[in-house]
């Protein structure tokens, strides 16, 4: 029962961390007159589907990157975001679990075998015109050309989520959500499983019918009002 009680204190402690980091991350920008993406755009518009940076952005310590992009309005036309990141994870954090018996029996459900790419799709995040965080969202495996890994395994890895690019603005919103919204993501991986579950096809991952696989919106400033 205390050990318990230990964990949630601690939980709820990491929690008040994050939402403190995230409203400090945008204090700063706004006492700067900057938005987060400035660095990344160099004060411009994104060019559509153009990578920022365009070589990723890359900790090769902690073995994380992302990138930033944007779609055409007729591309996706019910979304109401600016653009989004997406977050991947490097082949050294995720190659050896492979073999456990979660990674086996999602690559049998899918009809999908290792495709020895350096990278694992873990999750997008869509960000609106004033470069806050809006929604969650999972793509198909041809999207980006990658590793899909269980729920299982992709909780792991984004629970654990370090990132020091060089990007500090971005690193710090994105570590910050991602700790904030960690029951949000369990949902959105599990309506991915199910979108993938419910669909026939020899190869699920690399089938083009299926792109986006699930998505929900959050809103970060009644998770904000609940923890500080």
């Amino acid at each position: 029962m205390y050990a318990q009680q230990a964990r949630m204190n601690a939980n709820k402690k990491n929690l008040r961390s994050a939402g403190l980091r995230l409203l400090q991350t945008y204090a700063d920008l706004s006492d700067a007159g900057q938005h987060l993406l400035d660095e990344l755009l160099s004060g411009g518009l994104p060019l559509q589907w153009a990578h920022y940076p365009p070589d990723d952005a890359i900790d090769l310590s902690s073995g994380y990157q992302w990138f930033y992009h944007s779609h055409s309005p007729e591309d996706r036309p019910e979304a109401s975001e600016h653009g989004h990141i997406h977050l991947f994870a490097r082949r050294p954090l995720w190659s050896r679990r492979l073999r456990s018996h979660s990674e086996i029996e999602f690559r049998r459900i899918c009809g999908s075998e290792n495709t020895q790419t350096h990278t694992c799709h873990l999750l997008a995040i869509g960000l609106n015109a004033q470069g806050l965080p809006i929604s969650l969202f999972t793509v198909n495996s041809w999207v980006t050309g990658d590793e899909m890994l269980s729920t299982k395994l992709t909780m792991q890895l984004l629970a654990s989520i370090q990132l020091k690019t060089g990007h500090h603005g971005v690193d710090a919103v994105m570590e910050s959500v991602v700790h904030l919204c960690l029951p949000e993501i369990q949902r959105v991986l599990a309506q991915r499983d199910a979108t993938l579950a419910s669909f026939t096809g020899a190869n699920k991952l690399q089938d083009e019918r299926l792109e986006l696989l699930s998505e929900l919106r959050i809103d970060l400033d009644e998770k904000l009002r609940c923890l500080l």
